[in-house]
């Protein structure tokens, strides 16, 4: 299925004639892009890039929202906080990289952060937050930041990957609507005249009955900016709709993890997923009880395939190409501190390969094409190859896979355009020869035991849940003499997927 290519209306025409009253009762992948929950597939503070985000409410209704950022290693969290946002509101931030500031060290070592030019309500208050209190700091200009830390995956809660705070610097982000705001509350967050009245009434706030059942409506964008390359990768955040329509909220005070992406609950006791696949609508439902909530959420990102193009010029360096391929709720299946051993569809657990540390490397297929449709006589697979491994394997929760020569990306300790530390490499020349400057590339999830577990009506959907994209960057130095022309392109990946059932048939 090509679901960026699907319409609201085109699923609602489905929906209607089986019987299916109300889209937002169940969760899916809302191709229009709005929804309660909001997966963003990349954020990167290395290689001068930063990472801008907005989100936007777009109905008449206040909102909470807990914001989360997720390290790419195994997904665990280096900074979350409450968002409030007033009716037809927009948030606005920027991930950047701490280098320097504040005595820090400039070698790449530093801990990435967030600043907010917004004046939407945040708990903790962020932009006009008390400078220490809690973990506010200032850049030399008087903004205020909040550091990412490193406490989720060092010391005690330590997983097996790297302890340090560089690690904060790549990985994705989670925004879930808690709840809708009224009452006190919402004249509080209000904006009048562009300010909201009462944003300190919302600190520490615990919910109460000014917070109800979450109404989706949020939408949201990416945009990975290198001011020095004068380059721009911009993107749609993923919009997962039907998260949460039981009775009640999911607000949680700011401080405490929740909720996250295992707390949805759409029919009482179970989750229940609508899935569109060849033309047809799945209808998917888990127990909570048993993890239905992460299940159903990870359905409607199972793909089986995914497909893009790539292009680059080895010899001027001056088009270069990057996929970013992230699993967002993989941390969920394979994270040490949650399972003993790994959970459907996710087949290792993570920090359990004493030969890879810091992984969990799961096997998948490649097949590489030119522009010609012809394919490598001779396939080195990923480089460098992981030590071990006698297949292609994608090994962390959000990674980057670059397209040069194997020798060029085992000498490198980082991507060339997103900077990523948790890169594999194609070398499309080596295998296609010289046709292998533009193609492009499937790689196989399906397979090597990644099927999620059944539903309750025993739909089994195969492959490994994923988003992400292709980027492009493009250098002319051509443009008039004397002018360098630097170009950006992004293109969300194309995806198949499969599901089977004990009868055959999944409906």
């Amino acid at each position: 299925m090509k679901r960026n290519n699907l319409t609201t209306a085109v699923i609602a025409g489905i929906a209607g004639v089986a019987g299916i009253a109300n889209m937002a009762g169940a969760v899916n992948l809302n191709p229009d892009g709005l929804g309660q929950v909001l997966i963003y597939p990349y954020f990167t503070v290395n290689a001068n890039n930063q990472t801008l985000l907005s989100v936007v409410n777009t109905q008449n209704a206040g909102k909470a929202v807990k914001v989360r950022f997720l390290e790419g290693y195994d997904s665990r969290e280096v900074l979350d906080f409450n968002l409030y946002l007033s009716p037809y509101d927009v948030w606005t931030a920027t991930v950047f990289d701490t280098s320097g500031v504040n005595g820090r060290l400039t070698n790449g070592s530093a801990e990435a952060a967030v600043l907010t030019p917004d004046e939407s309500c945040t708990d903790p208050a962020i932009k006009h937050g008390a400078v220490g209190n809690p973990g506010i700091e200032q850049l030399p200009d008087g903004r205020n930041f909040a550091a990412f830390v490193n406490s989720a995956y060092s010391g005690s809660n330590d997983d097996g990957g790297p302890q340090a705070l560089s690690r904060t610097r790549t990985g994705h982000i989670e925004l879930i609507e808690m709840a809708t705001v009224v009452g006190a509350t919402l004249t509080n967050i209000k904006h009048v005249n562009g300010v909201p009245p009462g944003c300190k009434s919302v600190i520490g706030a615990t919910g109460g009955a000014d917070y109800l059942t979450p109404t989706g409506g949020l939408f949201g964008t990416g945009s990975i900016v290198n001011p020095l390359a004068g380059t721009l990768y911009g993107y749609n955040a993923d919009a997962v709709d039907g998260f949460y329509t039981n009775t009640g909220n999911l607000f949680n005070a700011a401080g405490t993890i929740a909720p996250d992406l295992t707390n949805g609950d759409n029919t009482g006791g179970v989750e229940t997923s609508y899935v569109f696949n060849n033309g047809k609508l799945i209808t998917s439902s888990w127990l909570l009880s048993g993890g239905g909530s992460i299940d159903a959420v990870s359905s409607v990102f199972t793909a089986d395939h995914i497909y893009n193009e790539y292009e680059l010029n080895p010899a001027s360096g001056s088009v270069a190409s990057e996929w970013v391929v992230t699993f967002p709720t993989k941390r969920y299946y394979v994270d040490p501190t949650l399972f003993l051993l790994p959970v459907q569809p996710f087949t290792v657990l993570f920090g359990a390969d004493s030969t890879n540390p810091g992984t969990a490397c799961e096997k998948v297929g490649l097949n590489e094409y030119d522009r010609e449709e012809r394919t490598p006589q001779r396939v080195t697979g990923f480089s460098p190859p992981r030590p071990g491994a006698n297949s292609p394997v994608l090994c962390w929760e959000a990674q980057v896979i670059t397209f040069q020569s194997s020798a060029a990306a085992s000498a490198s300790t980082a991507s060339p355009i997103f900077g990523s530390p948790l890169f594999t490499n194609v070398d499309t020349l080596h295998d296609l020869g010289a046709s292998g400057t533009s193609g492009w590339v499937n790689i196989t999830l399906a397979g090597a035991g990644h099927l999620l577990t059944a539903s309750r009506e025993g739909n089994v959907f195969s492959g490994l849940p994923v988003t992400g994209f292709l980027a492009k960057d493009f250098t002319n130095k051509n443009v008039t003499p004397g002018i360098l022309g630097n170009y950006a392109g992004l293109y969300r990946h194309r995806t198949s997927r499969t599901c089977t059932n004990t009868n055959g048939v999944c409906s």
